[in-house]
């Protein structure tokens, strides 16, 4: 209870940080003024002016929002595939999840028109249908390839992460293909590549929504399943569970989170990785307690760390993939470090 308690205050904090920094910064308790204004039957003087609460409504709120979305379903999804593939080194990424679904959406936009205008938000339902069924491709085969891996390597860590990073590069090249024949969208779909999360309003939040629902609900349902699987297959079966169809669903939810979260904001690294694991040193190892904190701090985490993208070279604008990348790299590096003994 008091990792839950700290995970909400974590997601209230990053939702008043995230809407009142920017070109035009904000008190941070007007703010909070008026996002309890929202509720209904509450009515509280914030002292912001029309503008102001125009801001903070309809620009800055749906983009923090849709930052705790997408954030906690990339965490929660990372969180999960590393208990379903017992690999602390599993993620969205590495498995080749994103890279699927990113073709997916590259082949929407390419030969679908999806985001001709130079950035793809108010984006249709169609893309984020694409990027499941490219991120179910993309983990397929990288299990089908991992498991083909012979001798005692077989199936393990170390050959299920090879297996990402070429399952990866092959759809890559064919991502890099279609840009090649489909010039005119490189623009749009370059920027997607580099992770945005600027919104149409509040359009993309509803789009994304029912995923998250779904996948949220789905996966922390079956929390405590990964817990049993932990343990060995013959000992869940002993347990009454049907361990390959509780993998299968569990895939199956993970990477509808994914691709929910890939075709909105495009490919944000490394969340995945950063959370889960930063959730297991400070709250153990039970999937019962990672998984529904992987949500709350991910989206906390994706929300503060756009605040940095958008403060840092104001007024310009970083890409978020970039702020996650560099500081993904070097937890990457401090993960495999300690992991190494499960890659040998």
């Amino acid at each position: 209870m008091r990792w839950l308690v700290t995970g909400v205050f974590a997601v209230l904090v990053a939702l008043v940080v995230g809407v009142s920094l920017g070109p035009v910064s904000l008190p941070p308790g007007s703010v909070a003024a008026e996002l309890l204004n929202l509720i209904p039957g509450v009515h509280l003087d914030s002292g912001l002016t029309e503008r102001e609460i125009a801001i903070v409504t309809e620009l800055r709120l749906p983009r923090v929002v849709l930052g705790l979305l997408v954030g906690g379903l990339l965490a929660m999804a990372g969180g999960c595939y590393q208990g379903v593939f017992r690999n602390p080194l599993a993620d969205p990424y590495l498995l080749g999840v994103a890279a699927g679904a990113g073709l997916a959406v590259t082949a929407a936009i390419a030969l679908g028109g999806a985001g001709q205008a130079g950035a793809i938000s108010g984006l249709p339902m169609t893309i984020p249908l694409a990027a499941f069924a490219g991120s179910l491709l993309a983990v397929t085969m990288t299990y089908v390839l991992g498991a083909a891996g012979g001798g005692e390597r077989r199936g393990s860590p170390a050959m299920l992460i090879l297996a990402g990073v070429a399952v990866s590069a092959f759809l890559s090249a064919g991502q890099t293909y279609l840009l090649q024949r489909h010039s005119d969208s490189i623009q749009p779909v370059y920027s997607w590549l580099l992770g945005r999360l600027a919104t149409a309003g509040w359009h993309d939040v509803l789009l994304v929504l029912p995923y998250a629902a779904l996948t949220t609900v789905v996966v922390l349902l079956h929390r405590r399943e990964l817990d049993v699987l932990a343990v060995g297959d013959d000992e869940a079966r002993s347990l009454g569970l049907h361990p390959q169809r509780t993998r299968y669903l569990l895939i199956a939810a993970a990477s509808l989170g994914t691709a929910a979260a890939v075709s909105a904001t495009g490919l944000i690294g490394f969340v995945g990785i950063i959370v889960p694991h930063t959730v297991r040193l400070l709250a153990g190892s039970s999937y019962r307690v990672i998984l529904p904190m992987s949500l709350l701090f991910g989206g906390a985490f994706l929300a503060l760390t756009d605040v940095v993208a958008r403060t840092a070279a104001a007024p310009s604008e970083v890409p978020i993939g970039v702020v996650t990348a560099l500081l993904g790299g070097p937890f990457f590096v401090l993960v495999l470090r300690t992991a190494r003994r499960a890659l040998t």
